[in-house]
């Protein structure tokens, strides 16, 4: 029942199917298998901002196994990037700063950290999301293939919870519409919500058809890879046709799985839109992804740019010129409230209770704000130059790895509802 166009874009369904699965997700695999994408570095042990919370999962495949910093390659662990002339004079550029910087103690302290905070802002004006601090000692790396999403037992009211803190309280919707299948009381099978989402501008249905996206790719991998079989002698993860169908059937869902399903193929057009427009700024000379391994790296390099021009060669891409596009002053508020917004999502995961849970939201909360960062900051990837620093926009290893790794989770989810469907008509 998932076919068709898509609204609010010149898209269908069966063109992202065909790319995707035959030609983008087999590339995209690969490079996330490589060392400088598959070690991510995240502080899982953050307090939840908004309530008082301690209840911790204590399901054991809700645990995430940290890695030894020995594992971790030499070069992620340093943060440097030696294989360029320009990033080593840079070092000592950032060096020479920071001695001249030392040396000036006539400022008060008051005036440091004033300056502290004006650099602190110009930062994350640009930022969608809530950074963790990496150089925190809390801040651990992570192997992301040895700690899979997948199911793990995490449901009910704590992870409810989340959810409707993500829709209630960010997704620009006022108190008295409520969503479909959110209560049994007077349910009109949406009808009220519809008319509310038709009714408001492009960006705020954009951003509320995001966050419905991302939850169903992630419902998709519990169900993709549940766990289906736990002796002493083995565990069997697959697919789960049942617990597939609660979440996405029409007629277990009132109507509102394709829906959700339709929502995930535009969160693949926004993020895949955001890939082709930032090949520019991996493209330049300078750019490497160095992990010490030289010729491996620059193999990794050159599949990360095949995979970028794939992207870039997609016929039917979103059109994010029709996003805040009206009066200027306008245009900026609704910005402004929508980076907001998307900065309280990922705010909200440091709630998770069950850790694994909680890695993979924040990985894909902070790779969608970076999609979302780099269709805001089009003019600026047009001024880069091609070689020296990028003053004007600039990607942290961070966002670098959660941007592609963020992708590969929707992108997987479209290989897996294939599956699903097979599996399916196999069943009639």
């Amino acid at each position: 029942q998932v076919t068709g166009h898509l609204d609010d874009c010149t898209c269908d369904v069966e063109t992202i199917d065909a790319f995707n699965n035959y030609k983008f997700f087999p590339r995209l695999n690969e490079l996330l298998e490589s060392d400088y994408f598959r070690y991510y570095k995240v502080n899982l042990k953050k307090p939840c901002p908004f309530w008082n919370d301690n209840s911790h999962c204590g399901i054991r495949d809700c645990a995430v196994r940290p890695c030894p910093s020995d594992e971790v390659p030499g070069g992620i662990r340093s943060g440097s990037y030696k294989y360029s002339e320009e990033a080593n004079n840079l070092a000592e550029e950032c060096e020479e700063a920071e001695r001249l910087g030392a040396v000036d103690g006539s400022l008060s302290e008051e005036t440091q950290q004033a300056m502290l905070q004006w650099t602190r802002h110009d930062d994350s004006s640009d930022s969608f999301c809530e950074a963790d601090d990496i150089l925190s000692p809390d801040a651990e790396y992570v192997d992301l293939l040895l700690n899979p999403e997948r199911y793990t037992g995490y449901k009910g009211p704590d992870a409810w919870k989340i959810w409707n803190s993500i829709y209630e309280e960010n997704c620009f919707k006022p108190q008295n519409v409520k969503r479909p299948l959110e209560s049994d009381r007077g349910d009109d099978g949406g009808h009220a919500f519809y008319k509310w989402l038709k009714g408001v501008c492009v960006e705020k249905r954009a951003f509320y058809r995001l966050i419905s996206g991302l939850h169903a790719s992630i419902n998709i991998h519990l169900s993709a890879r549940y766990l289906l079989q736990d002796t002493w002698s083995e565990k069997k993860w697959g697919p789960n046709v049942t617990e597939f169908q609660q979440r996405f059937d029409e007629d277990i869902t009132r109507g509102e799985g394709p829906r959700r399903l339709k929502n995930l193929y535009f969160l693949y057009l926004i993020e895949l839109r955001a890939l082709s427009k930032v090949l520019p700024f991996f493209e330049r000379p300078g750019f490497q992804l160095y992990t010490g391994n030289k010729s491996r790296d620059a193999e990794m390099k050159n599949l990360l740019l095949e995979i970028l021009h794939l992207a870039k060669s997609f016929p039917l891409h979103f059109d994010e010129n029709s996003f805040f596009a009206g009066n200027k002053k306008e245009a900026a508020k609704l910005k402004e409230e929508f980076r907001l917004h998307f900065k309280n999502i990922s705010r909200i995961m440091d709630c998770v209770g069950c850790f694994k849970c909680r890695l993979w939201g924040k990985l894909q909360t902070q790779g969608l704000g970076t999609a979302l960062k780099i269709l805001f900051s089009e003019n600026l990837i047009e001024k880069m130059p091609e070689s020296g620093p990028s003053y004007g926009f600039q990607l942290t290893r961070q966002e670098i790895v959660a941007l592609f790794n963020a992708f590969g989770r929707i992108s997987t989810s479209v290989r897996e509802l294939e599956n699903f469907r097979n599996i399916l008509q196999n069943m009639r």
